[in-house]
């Protein structure tokens, strides 16, 4: 493995000849902003609960037990105090620059857009965006955040976080765009992810460009050839670049 440095160099290298760069995250890119993973040693998959987290975030749980998902999602999905790290940032910076045409994410905190991201395919929804399951009438976050129980529309429906559970299908205009992006990349810059994660991870394979980046702590899962394989913390990196 390079150095530091080393990767720093070549990073802006490959940037600096790219034009319509792409960046697809994971849960590693929020990490740094205090933002608990899912599959890390210390991630939510790793700690006990009554149900596990996988069942708690699947679409029949909400409906069976919503009160419990609720409970779950309130203590350990809403970070709505949490700001973008330099990753963040510096991705912004890069799609006003005109180097950057989209990020492709597959976490629903929002700190994309935050940081000042505008072409921003969210994949697996938003904690910021909530409707009634009846009438369709968006709820604030900072209600839910706020109250206990399960959120009722004035309505009289039950309020469902525009999140994408197991057991629910991807967003097709968001996956299509999705798709659009990265098939038109020159560039692909995949960080904070292991690519476990399907149908989303499968999304590379519409990658065409000449240049695929991976920044990850450990390698990813996904065995893919001529990728120049970064180990580190992208929001340590991002930040010296």
């Amino acid at each position: 493995m390079q150095d530091f440095e080393a990767a720093v160099q070549n990073l802006r290298r490959i940037l600096a000849a790219s034009r319509r760069a792409v960046f697809f995250g994971g849960a590693g890119v929020s990490t740094e902003s205090g933002i608990p993973d899912f599959r890390s040693q210390d991630g939510l998959y790793r700690q006990k609960y009554k149900y596990p987290p996988e069942r708690i975030l699947s679409h029949s749980f909400f409906m069976e037990h919503t009160e419990e998902f609720y409970e779950f999602y309130r203590e350990k999905m809403l970070c709505l105090n949490a700001e973008p790290n330099a990753a963040h940032k510096k991705l912004a910076q890069w799609e006003k620059e005109g180097r950057l045409a989209a990020v492709v994410t597959q976490n629903i905190d929002g700190l994309h857009q935050k940081a000042g991201s505008k072409n921003v395919f969210e994949l697996h929804g938003s904690i910021w965006r909530n409707r009634c399951m009846r009438c369709g009438m968006p709820y604030p976050v900072q209600r839910i955040a706020k109250g206990g129980g399960v959120p009722r529309c004035p309505c009289g429906g039950t309020v469902k976080p525009d999140v994408v559970l197991y057991e629910e299908p991807l967003d097709q205009a968001v996956l299509d765009g999705a798709v659009r992006a990265i098939s038109a990349a020159d560039t692909l810059i995949i960080g904070g992810t292991s690519l476990n994660v399907y149908p989303a991870a499968g999304l590379v394979e519409f990658f065409r460009g000449g240049n695929v980046v991976v920044v990850n702590r450990g390698a990813p899962a996904k065995d893919m050839r001529g990728v120049y394989f970064i180990d580190a913390k992208i929001g340590e990196l991002f930040s010296a670049l």
